[in-house]
C-alpha cells in the first residue's frame, strides 16, 4: 500500500479498551514509535509515514513533547495541513492516524478528545483507464523485466507491490494460478496465470535461479521472510522456494535489521520505466502502474465478466469498491448517445 492510502486506525479511538501493550525499551520517542510499529507488524511504508508525520507534528510545535500537548495542538497541526499546505483528504487522515498511534500505542494515554476531531471524507474519484490499444502501445515501449511486470499486472490485476513481492512458490503453472500472499489488508487470494505469460515467466525464473545460485554459493543472507518465519525456519530464506520471481540485480541492506541480502525489484525503478513508456506512447493520461489494475477490471467487465468475480480477483472486501468500474464503462457514450450526434445525423 502506498503511504497516502494507509487506512485510518479506528481502534485507536477506543483507548480505554486496549489490552496492555508490552513495555518499550528505546529511550527516544521516535525510536519508541518505530519499536511499537515493528512489534505490531506494520509495514516499512507505514513506519516511515508515521515517523514522518509525528516528527512534523513535533517540529510544528517547536519541539514540544507530545505528552505535553493535546487536542488543541493536534487540531492546530491538522488545520495547518489542510489550510496552509492544502494536503489531500487521504494525506490528512494519514497524519491523524499517525498521531492516534503515537498517543494511543506509544504514549498510552487516554484519548477521549480524539473522537471530537474532524476527519475529512475522502471523495471517490473515477480511476484512469486506458483502452486496449493504449495498453498495447505502452507495453510496446517496455523491455525486459519491466515489460513482463507490466504484462503481469495487466493480466492479473495485481497491485504493483503484490507483483514485485511474488516468490517462486507463488506461481503454480500446472493450475495456471498466481497466489497473492498478504495483499492489502493482510488477505490472501488467488488469481489466474495468463497462458501468454507462462513461457516468459519460466524464462524469468531461469534467470532468477542463476542469481539465487550465485547468492547461495557466496553464502549471502538469502531473502527476507515474513514475520517470525525466519526464526522458525532459519534456512528457508536461502531456499529456492522463497526466492523472488523478480530479484534486484544487486544486494542491499535491510533498513530494519541491517542484514545484507537480496531484495526484489524496486517499485520506483519500475514506476520510472512505466512513466517513460506512457510518454513515448504519446498518451496524455496520468497513467501509472496501478492504472493497469484499473484496466484489468474495466476490460473484464466490458467483456462480460461478473462483477462478483472481478471483486474476488481484485481482493476487494466490498463490491461497492468494484462498482466504480461500472461508472467508467458508462463513459464515452457506452450507455447513452449524445443528443448532439442525433442532431448532426438528422441534418447530414
Amino acid at each position: 500500500m502506498s503511504p497516502s492510502a494507509i487506512a485510518f486506525d479506528r481502534r485507536s479511538l477506543h483507548a480505554n479498551n486496549v489490552v496492555a501493550l508490552p513495555p518499550l525499551q528505546a529511550p527516544r520517542l521516535l525510536d519508541r514509535l518505530r519499536e511499537r510499529i515493528r512489534l505490531m507488524h506494520y509495514s516499512l511504508q507505514t513506519e516511515r509515514a508515521y515517523v514522518h508525520w509525528c516528527r512534523a507534528f513535533i517540529r510544528f510545535h517547536a519541539l514540544r513533547h507530545p505528552s505535553d500537548m493535546g487536542k488543541e495542538e493536534v487540531e492546530a497541526f491538522l488545520t495547518h495541513l489542510a489550510s496552509d499546505r492544502g494536503v489531500a483528504p487521504s494525506t490528512h487522515r494519514q497524519a491523524l492516524s499517525a498521531l492516534l498511534f503515537l498517543y494511543g500505542k506509544v504514549l498510552e494515554v487516554q484519548l477521549p478528545w480524539m473522537a471530537e476531531i474532524g476527519r475529512p471524507v475522502p471523495k471517490r474519484r473515477l480511476p484512469v483507464v486506458l483502452s486496449a490499444d493504449e495498453v498495447a502501445a505502452v507495453l510496446a515501449h517496455l523491455t525486459g523485466e519491466h515489460a513482463l511486470m507490466a504484462r503481469l499486472l495487466y493480466g492479473t490485476g495485481l497491485r504493483i507491490n503484490e507483483g514485485l513481492r511474488l516468490r517462486v512458490k507463488d506461481l503454480d503453472f500446472s493450475q495456471r494460478a498466481v497466489f497473492v500472499r498478504e495483499g492489502k489488508g493482510g488477505k490472501d487470494r488467488v488469481v489466474m496465470l495468463p497462458d501468454s505469460l507462462v513461457a516468459d515467466l519460466r524464462a524469468q525464473l531461469g534467470g532468477s535461479r542463476l542469481i539465487w545460485g550465485a547468492d547461495v554459493a557466496a553464502g549471502q543472507g538469502g531473502v527476507e521472510l515474513p514475520h517470525a518465519l525466519e526464526r522458525k525456519y532459519p534456512r528457508a530464506g536461502s531456499s529456492w522456494t522463497w526466492f523472488w520471481v523478480f530479484p534486484q540485480d544487486h544486494l542491499s541492506t535491510d533498513p530494519r535489521s541491517g542484514v545484507i541480502r537480496r531484495h526484489h525489484l524496486y517499485a520506483e525503478t519500475f514506476q520510472r520505466a512505466f512513466k517513460r513508456a506512457v510518454q513515448r506512447a504519446g498518451i496524455a493520461k496520468p497513467a501509472t502502474p496501478h492504472t493497469l489494475r484499473h484496466c484489468f477490471a474495466t476490460h473484464l467487465l466490458q467483456a462480460g465478466s461478473d462483477i462478483r468475480t472481478v471483486q474476488e480477483l481484485l481482493g476487494h472486501a466490498d463490491v461497492a469498491t468494484t462498482m466504480v468500474y461500472t461508472h467508467v464503462m458508462r463513459m464515452g457514450g457506452m450507455a447513452v448517445r449524445s443528443p448532439l450526434d442525433r442532431l448532426v445525423g438528422a441534418h447530414a
